[in-house]
C-alpha cells in the first residue's frame, strides 16, 4: 500500500447543493411540524438541548415496556468488589469490578455507575434506553448487559469488561489499517448493525470510540445511549444526535432518518480506518455539517478498486440510494465484491482469526485504559437522592441476564498468562520503590538502558528507561508480553509507568553484544559463525511466524545472557521498533532503521515486510564473515553513501577473507542480500540452506576480524534513525473522560490550507509532507476549500 500522506481526501472541488424537501425543517418526533426552516443547524442544536433540559418533547422519544423478570433475585453494589477505575465522567463512572456472590463469582465486569441527580431528563432517559436495548441483545458482536440495578442515588449497568481498550486507540497508535484489517472489523461490524436493525434499533452513534475488541481481537459494539428504538423502515427519527463528523446528511438537516444513517457513518469509519484522517472534517462544527450536506469527496487512489466502490455506494446523500437502505438491508453490504473473500458464516460463528490480538497478560488487566484513571483508587461514594419522580422514571431499571439465572454458570475467568509481570496500567507503585538504580549500560535517542537491583531478592536486572514524551512503548511492551517468553528473546519481568517515563525491567545481558564476543574470542571460524546465525535465525522464524517484524536487528541488538558465548545464551533485544503485522498481505511504511542495516525497499519508502529483516541478517552474516559491513568503504563514509550503496544492491565477496570462506557461505549471503524481496530467502529457506544445516562440514579456521572494532565505532555513528512520527495518540484531545459512553473523545486534526492533507500533532511531525506537496503544514499557504 502506497505512503498514506499521498492520499488526497480534499483535492479542488466544487460544492454540490443538496436538494431538500421543501427546505424545512423536519417536524419533532410525536409532535408537529415547526412553521419555518432552521437555517442554523447550531441554534437547532441548541433548541433540543434547551428543551431537553427542560424535560419538553424528547421525553415521548421512546415507550419503555422493559421489567425485570419475575422472581429473579436482584443484584446490588455489596455483590461486586472494586478494582481499578476505567474511566470517569461528569455523570459517574466506570469500573472493573469482580462478582464476589454466586452463582458467578470471582467473574470480572465492567460496572458502569451514573448519578441520577446530575442526570438531566435527556441523559436519564438515554440511560433507560441503553438498559432496554443491551437487555434485548444477544449477538456476537454486541457488548453483553448482565445486571442492571439502581439505588435511591445511582444506576449502575454490569457489562462485559473488554480488555483489549476500544478500536479507538487501536487506530490511534496505527494511523491507518491495512484493507485486510479494516474488511475484518466492518464484516463484523455489518453483522453488529444488522442484529440492532433487524430489532428495529437505529445505533446513531458509530465511531471508533464506541467499538471494543475482546482479550482475541473480535469486536463489541458499545454506548447505546442515542440508540433509537422500536422504528420499523417505513418510520423516521427526527433527533439531532451523534457525533457530528459521522453524522448522515439526513441526520445534520433533520430531514428525519432510518436505519440507512447508520451505514453511512459505517462509510466514515470505513474511510477513517483505510486513510487515517476523517472524509470531512471542518475547523468547527458547523463548517464539518456544511461539508457534510454539500461537499464533493476526492476519493484517495492508493485504495483498491473494490474499496472506493463500497465507500461511493455508502456515501449517497440520499438515504433511498445508499447501500443498506433497501428491502435487503446489510445482504447488501454483505454482497458487495469488497467483502468477496469473508465467509460470513465463519464470521459470525468467531472462526475467522482477528488480524490484531491484544497483548494482555492477567484477566484484570487494564493495559489498553488511560492511566489518568487507572491509577486512580476505586471508590464508589454515596449518591445524593434525586428528585422524587426520578425513580419513577426508573421502575424496571432492575435487570438480571437470563443465562445467569437459568443456569448459574458463567464463562471462568482466564488463568494468568504472565504471573511475573507487573502491568503497565493501573498499578500504584512507583519504580523506585522496588528497584535501585545503578549505573547506565546504554543510551538511545528516545531511551536510557540502566543496571538495576531488586531491593525485596537484591537481583540484578537492566531497566530500560523510555521518555513517554518522545515515544510511544507500548508497541514493544504488548510484543514482549506476548513473545519474550521464548528462550532466545529478552524477557520483560516488570513495567511501570510514573507519567513521564516508562520503566521496562528486564534479565541483564552479562555477555555483552554479538561484536563484544567475536572481539574477544581468539579464534572465531566459519562453523560458529553457522552456529550463532543458526540460533538468531531460529528465534526470527518464530517472531516472523507469529506475524512479528523486528525492524533493528543489527549487532548492538543481539546480546548474549552470560559470558560462556554460547549461542543458546544469545537474545534478541531492543523491540522499540518491532511491529506485529495486521494482515497477511499487509505492508509496513515506516522508514525506521541503522544506516548499515536498513534493506532496500524500506529506503524506496513503497511498503515492506519481514523481508527486512532477512537483509539486515544477511549484512550481520556477511560482517561475521568478512570483518566489514557489506556497503562501507571505510570510516570516511557519511550515511548518505552508505544508503546510495544499499539502493543499488552492490556489494563484494572476493578477497580478503572471502578467498578462504566456502561457496556454500557465499551463496547464503547472496540469497539474502538479494535486492528484491520477492526473491530473497525467508527465514525458514534460510535454517533449510545447506551452510545451517551442515555446518560440521564447514572450516573452523580462524576469520581475521582486525577491522570489526571499526564496524562497531561506525554503528555507534551512524545510528541517528528516522522515524517518522507515531505519536499520534498524543494530538488527541479527550473532552471529560470515560469509557463505555461516558467518555468522548475527538481528534484534534488540523488541516493544512490546502485540504490536500490532514496533520495530527504537527510538532512531532517534523518534515511531514503535505499531499498537495507543500514542505511543512505549518507554512502551507495552498488556496482553501472555502
Amino acid at each position: 500500500m502506497p505512503l498514506a500522506q499521498l492520499a488526497e481526501p480534499w483535492p479542488d472541488m466544487e460544492l454540490v447543493h443538496l436538494d431538500t424537501e421543501n427546505g424545512q425543517a423536519a417536524p419533532e418526533e410525536g409532535g408537529n411540524p415547526p412553521s419555518k426552516a432552521k437555517s442554523d443547524i447550531s441554534w437547532v442544536e441548541k433548541d433540543l438541548v434547551d428543551s431537553a433540559d427542560k424535560g419538553e418533547g424528547v421525553v415521548q422519544e421512546i415507550n419503555i415496556t422493559h421489567h425485570v423478570k419475575e422472581g429473579s433475585e436482584k443484584a446490588d453494589p455489596s455483590q461486586f468488589e472494586l478494582l481499578k477505575v476505567l474511566g470517569q465522567g461528569s455523570f459517574g463512572k466506570v469500573f472493573l469490578v469482580r462478582k464476589i456472590t454466586p452463582p458467578d463469582s470471582n467473574h470480572l465486569y465492567a460496572m458502569k455507575v451514573l448519578k441520577k441527580a446530575t442526570l438531566k431528563v435527556r441523559d436519564r432517559l438515554r440511560t433507560k434506553i441503553e438498559r432496554d436495548i443491551l437487555a434485548d441483545v444477544n449477538h456476537p458482536f454486541v457488548v453483553k448487559l448482565h445486571y442492571a440495578f439502581q439505588t435511591e442515588g445511582k444506576l449502575y449497568l454490569i457489562l462485559d469488561f473488554l480488555r483489549g481498550g476500544d478500536l479507538f486507540t487501536r487506530l490511534s497508535k496505527e494511523v491507518m489499517f491495512t484493507e485486510e484489517d479494516v474488511k475484518f472489523y466492518l464484516a463484523e461490524l455489518a453483522l453488529g448493525l444488522d442484529h440492532l436493525h433487524s430489532l428495529g434499533i437505529i445505533y446513531r452513534d458509530l465511531k471508533p470510540e464506541n467499538i471494543l475488541l475482546d482479550e482475541e481481537g473480535h469486536i463489541k459494539l458499545t454506548d447505546f445511549g442515542l440508540s433509537k428504538e422500536a422504528i420499523d423502515h417505513e418510520k423516521k427519527a427526527y433527533s439531532f444526535c451523534g457525533t457530528v463528523e459521522y453524522m448522515a446528511p439526513e441526520v445534520v438537516n433533520r430531514q428525519g432518518h432510518s436505519h440507512s444513517a447508520d451505514w453511512w457513518s459505517y462509510g466514515v469509519l470505513m474511510f477513517e480506518m483505510l486513510t487515517g484522517s476523517l472524509p470531512f472534517q471542518g475547523k468547527d462544527r458547523k463548517e464539518t455539517m456544511t461539508l457534510i450536506l454539500k461537499a464533493k469527496l476526492g476519493m484517495p487512489q492508493f485504495l483498491s478498486t473494490e474499496a472506493q466502490s463500497l465507500l461511493r455506494a455508502l456515501f449517497k446523500r440520499n438515504p433511498a440510494n445508499r447501500l443498506g437502505s433497501g428491502p435487503d438491508g446489510a445482504e447488501e453490504i454483505k454482497r458487495h465484491p469488497f467483502y468477496s473473500t469473508i465467509d460470513w458464516n465463519k464470521l459470525y460463528r468467531r472462526e475467522i482469526k482477528p488480524p490484531f490480538k491484544p497483548a494482555v497478560g492477567q484477566p484484570d488487566d487494564t493495559f489498553y485504559f488511560d492511566t489518568e484513571f487507572t491509577s486512580r483508587t476505586p471508590k464508589d461514594s454515596p449518591g445524593v437522592p434525586p428528585s422524587a419522580g426520578a425513580h419513577q422514571l426508573f421502575r424496571g431499571f432492575s435487570f438480571v441476564a437470563t443465562g445467569l439465572m437459568e443456569d448459574g454458570k458463567v464463562k471462568p475467568a482466564q488463568p494468568p498468562l504472565h504471573s511475573v509481570v507487573q502491568q503497565l496500567h493501573g498499578k500504584n507503585v512507583q519504580f523506585s520503590d522496588g528497584y535501585v538504580v545503578k549505573e547506565a549500560i546504554g543510551v538511545g535517542s528516545y531511551s536510557v538502558c540502566k543496571r538495576c537491583i531488586h531491593k525485596a531478592t537484591n537481583m540484578e536486572y537492566a531497566v530500560k528507561v523510555i521518555d513517554k514524551s518522545k515515544r510511544d512503548p507500548s508497541e514493544e511492551i504488548e510484543i514482549l508480553l506476548r513473545y519474550g517468553q521464548h528462550p532466545n528473546i529478552i524477557t520483560l519481568k516488570d513495567v511501570y509507568d510514573d507519567g513521564k517515563y516508562v520503566y521496562l525491567v528486564t534479565e541483564l545481558m552479562r555477555g555483552g553484544e554479538l561484536l563484544d564476543k567475536i572481539l574477544r574470542q581468539k579464534f572465531f571460524s566459519e562453523r560458529e559463525a553457522s552456529s550463532v546465525l543458526h540460533m538468531i535465525c531460529k528465534t526470527v522464524e518464530y517472531l516472523h511466524s507469529q506475524g512479528v517484524v523486528h525492524r533493528d536487528l543489527k549487532p548492538s541488538n543481539i546480546l548474549y545472557v552470560d559470558k560462556s558465548g554460547n549461542p543458546e545464551s544469545i537474545r534478541i533485544c531492543d523491540f522499540g521498533f518491532a511491529k506485529q503485522l495486521r494482515a497477511e498481505n499487509g505492508l509496513l511504511m515506516t522508514p525506521c532503521y541503522t544506516a548499515n542495516f536498513v534493506a532496500p525497499e524500506v529506503l524506496k519508502r513503497q511498503g515492506y515486510d519481514e523481508g527486512c529483516d532477512i537483509w539486515s541478517l544477511g549484512v550481520l552474516l556477511y560482517t561475521m564473515l568478512a570483518g566489514c559491513t557489506p556497503f562501507a568503504n571505510g570510516p570516511s563514509d557519511t550515511p548518505e553513501e552508505i544508503l546510495t550503496r544499499i539502493g543499488g544492491g552492490k556489494f563484494s565477496i572476493s578477497g580478503g577473507n572471502w578467498d578462504t570462506i566456502s561457496d556454500m557461505a557465499k551463496d547464503l549471503v547472496s540469497k539474502m542480500l538479494h535486492v528484491d524481496p520477492h526473491q530473497r530467502l525467508t527465514a525458514k529457506q534460510v535454517l533449510q540452506h545447506p551452510w545451517i544445516t551442515q555446518k560440521d562440514s564447514l572450516p573452523q579456521s580462524q576469520l581475521n576480524h582486525q577491522d570489526i572494532q571499526l564496524v562497531k565505532v561506525q554503528n555507534l555513528e551512524w545510528e541517528s534513525r528516522m522515524e517518522i512520527w507515531r505519536g499520534v495518540g498524543q494530538g488527541r484531545q479527550y473532552r471529560q473522560a470515560g469509557v463505555f459512553g461516558i467518555k468522548e473523545r475527538r481528534d484534534s486534526l488540523t488541516a493544512c490550507q490546502c485540504r490536500r492533507e490532514t496533520h495530527r500533532n504537527k510538532k512531532d511531525a517534523p518534515g511531514f509532507v503535505c499531499g498537495s506537496g507543500c514542505s511543512s503544514p505549518l507554512s502551507c499557504k495552498a488556496t482553501s476549500l472555502k
